[in-house]
Parts: C-alpha cells; structure tokens; sequence
C-alpha cells in the first residue's frame, strides 16, 4: 500500500470526529469506524450507499456533501441523525480541473457534550447558591441573579467577581479593575455605583485616553470665568465636581498624562482640588473605581506611571478575565446583543444553527466587544432573516516577511542605536508598526481593534507621532 494511503487510512481510522469521504456523485467511499454509532448503520452499509439516499432514509438531516454538492463551496451545518443525535458538521470540497471529484466531511457528536455541559450548569448553580449562604452580608441578599441580568454573566469565575464588587461596594475603597480590552469593565463600574451607598448619586466616566493632553486639566478640575483664551463667562465645573456624592470612573487610567497623576493623587490624598484660574480650594467628595487594560506595575518600572498613584488605586484590584475563559457568558451576551440589533433595526432576525460554533470556538481576543462588532457585522450582511458568519472579513493580521515569521524588511531594527535609550526605541518601534497599520488599515478604529486598544488611544498615539490614515482613491 502507498504510505500517503496508510497515512489516509491512519488518519480516518483513528480522528476523534467522524469522517466521510464522498465522490462526485454522492456515493460514500470511506467512513470512519466510530461513525456507526452516531449514524446507526455498520461502517460497511453506510459505504454501500450514496448520501442522497441516507439524507431520504433520515440518517443525515441534512446531507452536508449534498450542500456542496449544490452550492460548490465548503459548508458547516448542524445535524440531527437518524439515532437523534445532534452533530456539528463541516465539508470540504476537492476539485480537479474545476469539477468536484471528492468531498471530505467531519462531523463532531455534541449530544455527550451538551449533556456535560447541563451538568455542569447545574454545578454551577448549586455552587453559586452555596457562594451566596456562606458570603452573602447583610447588603449582598440574594437577588444577585436579578442584578447580573443586564451583565448576562453565567460562569462560575464572574459571578465570583460579581460576589467580591458587591461584598466592597459598601466601602469607599478604591476599585482597580483589570483586563483586557472589550471584557466589560465599564459595565461591572456602574454595577459596583449601583451596588454602593452612593447609587443616588452621579456616575461620571472619564476615558483617560479620549481628552487631548492640554484640555485635560479643564476638563477635570474646570475653570473660573476668564482664565484662559476661550474660556465660557460663567466658568465650568470640572469632572471632579461632576461626581460629587457618586463615583468617578476613570478608565485607561494608564494613559493618564505624568503631570495629571500627580494632580490626581493630591485630590486623592486631601479631598481637594483647584478650578484653573482660581486661588480658593474645593473639597470634593467621590468614591474613586480605576481601570486598565495595561500592565500598571510595568509603566511604573518604565517611569510612565507614579508609584504612589499606583498604591494609591491599587486598593482593591480585580481582574475581569478574558471572554474565551468564560465561555459560559458567550450565548447570555449574543441573545442580548441580538435583541438589541433587532430592536435598533426594526427586524426579528436569528441566528443560524452553524454560527454556534464559530461563537463558541473563536478566542475573541477583543472580548465582549469584539463579539458584539462581529455580530452586528453578521446581522448587517446577512440578507434574509436567518443570520450566516459575516461576508465581510477584514485581514487586521501582522505583516508577514518572506518566510511567514512577523515583520518585514521595513520593520525597525531589533537592536538599538547609538546613542539611542530604550525610550526612544520603543517610540520608534511603536511609531513603525503604527505608520505600517495607517497605509493597511481604513480607520482608527480598525487599528484599536487590531492592536487591542482604545480607539481614542489610537488618535492620541497618531497625534503624538505626527501620522494619519492614509486616504483612499
């Protein structure tokens, strides 16, 4: 036997999924051995016949090689089977000179996982229930179910989060909030305010990254009438006003300006603050909740970050993990997310049983937001009522050289240059990569989705290194 056909047979005989391997015409020429118990037929009846009689008989419902058979491309697809279990199924077509000579199709049970997956739901829920009678206070009660609602959180780690915020909201302690992009740490900072003593009172976000630099100050301290050019009659209160008796958000806290830390921490540290153009102090009080998406110890040892602002928010730290290790949350966030596509856009479209996997199984490295960008990007290029993957796909990829490793000849240098601090080398690595994604990417926003950041962020960093997109036509 010819080793690519011992290869081939090695393969078939011993993959965990389920392989059929069907010719042009619909006839099933191989199957893998432990497809008989899914399919219930003898992996020697099933290579008797073709799938345009399987799919009559009702073992495949539907035949996935039919369907590339009919549309010429590779398909994924839910099935029931004959034996009434549910597989998650893919097909690929091979062509020669343009006609379809072979298809191979995989299919995957998920009815002992589905079963699994029930009964670690109700683990889960016997565990939170148990989290509840043993930690709840007396302000925690047991209505956390009802609370979490808007966040649709179901897996055992967030709820866990959820138990801490609620068990300090009480508190007047500064909330650290870590994570990635996208995890939803905007969402847990209005649910801790809602949480808190101060729920009656003002919730005010502040996105670090989004205030240029030089209106930074106004805006957060305000001003008195006339003390700058342009400067309104009556004066402004500031942000630190804004959120007196509530809680003041302040996200990205690392792309806090050098000089605004060490404003920052004076407010911190004594209650007060100064309106710019002004000489009398203001007490101002506020329960403070930072977050980043940034390694704050990190900036610290790289001179970027104050050390004693960093004690100073590093009261209560608590890290939001990323969406692909609480995949427990992902259909609770896409049953939201589809109610809200549909009620903006005046349809009642659903999902397609062959998204499910492609949900399930993507790392989402933008997390929650990444997901909700996608399926709105799905539910826009879908044409009918019935959602598909998205048609439009966009390469936010790193560039590859010659031999696929990341870079290129363009890339700045690995070693530094004369007389060249590593400041300096990371700005023009960081200037590099930028200038690279301007002339690929068509905004800013691609680019934040690209490199894992803020899009105000993004406009910052362009600003500070004199780029823009490139523009098209």
């Amino acid at each position: 036997m010819h080793i690519d056909s011992r290869v081939l047979e090695t393969i078939v005989q011993t993959a965990s999924d389920h392989f059929f391997i069907v010719d042009g015409a619909g006839r099933v020429l191989d199957v893998s051995p432990g497809a008989a118990a899914v399919y219930g037929m003898s992996r020697e009846a099933l290579k008797a016949t073709t799938v345009q009689n399987l799919e009559a008989q009702g073992v495949l419902k539907p035949s996935i090689s039919l369907e590339v058979l009919r549309t010429g491309q590779p398909v994924q697809l839910m099935q029931v089977t004959g034996t009434g279990r549910r597989v998650i199924a893919e097909a690929h077509p091979v062509e020669v000179n343009g006609r379809i000579e072979r298809i191979i199709s995989r299919s995957r049970d998920l009815t002992d996982l589905q079963l699994l997956q029930d009964e670690y739901a109700l683990l889960q829920r016997r565990f939170s229930e148990h989290l509840k009678r043993s930690h709840a206070g007396p302000t925690e009660g047991g209505d956390l179910d009802e609370d979490l609602d808007a966040l649709q959180v179901r897996s055992r780690v967030m709820r866990e989060v959820a138990l801490l915020l609620k068990r300090v909201a009480p508190a007047d302690a500064t909330v650290l909030l870590l994570g990635e992009s996208g995890v939803g740490k905007t969402a847990f900072a209005r649910q801790l305010h809602r949480w808190s003593q101060r729920s009656e009172g003002p919730f005010v976000e502040v996105n670090c990254g989004a205030i240029p630099d030089n209106l930074f100050e106004s805006e957060m301290f305000g001003y008195q009438p006339g003390a700058f050019s342009g400067a309104t009659r009556q004066g402004k209160a500031g942000l630190l006003e804004q959120a007196e008796g509530g809680t003041l958000f302040l996200d990205e806290i690392g792309e806090l300006p050098m000089v605004m830390q060490t404003k920052l921490l004076k407010v911190i540290q004594d209650g007060t603050f100064t309106r710019l153009g002004d000489t009398r102090s203001r007490r101002v009080d506020f329960r403070l909740v930072v977050a980043t998406n940034k390694a704050l110890a990190e900036q610290v040892e790289e001179g970027t970050f104050r050390l004693d602002l960093y004690y100073r928010v590093n009261v209560i730290p608590v890290t939001l993990p990323p969406l692909r290790d609480r995949r427990e949350d992902i259909p609770g966030l896409v049953e939201q997310c589809l109610d809200g596509l549909n009620g903006r856009y005046g349809r009642k479209k659903l999902l397609h049983s062959s998204v499910w996997s492609e949900l399930m199984g993507r790392d989402w490295p933008g997390n929650v937001r990444e997901l909700e960008n996608w399926l709105e990007r799905a539910w826009l290029s879908s044409v009918g009522d019935l959602i598909e993957a998205p048609t439009l796909r966009a390469d936010y990829g790193v560039p590859r050289g010659e031999h696929g490793e990341a870079g290129s000849p363009e890339s700045p240098a690995a070693t530094l240059g004369d007389q060249e601090t590593l400041r300096d080398y990371l700005g023009r690595v960081e200037r590099g990569v930028l200038d690279d994604l301007c002339q690929r990417l068509p905004s800013t926003y691609a680019i934040a989705e690209r490199l894992g950041i803020s899009q105000p962020s993004v406009v910052r960093k362009l600003r500070r290194h004199g780029l823009a997109i490139k523009k098209s036509g």
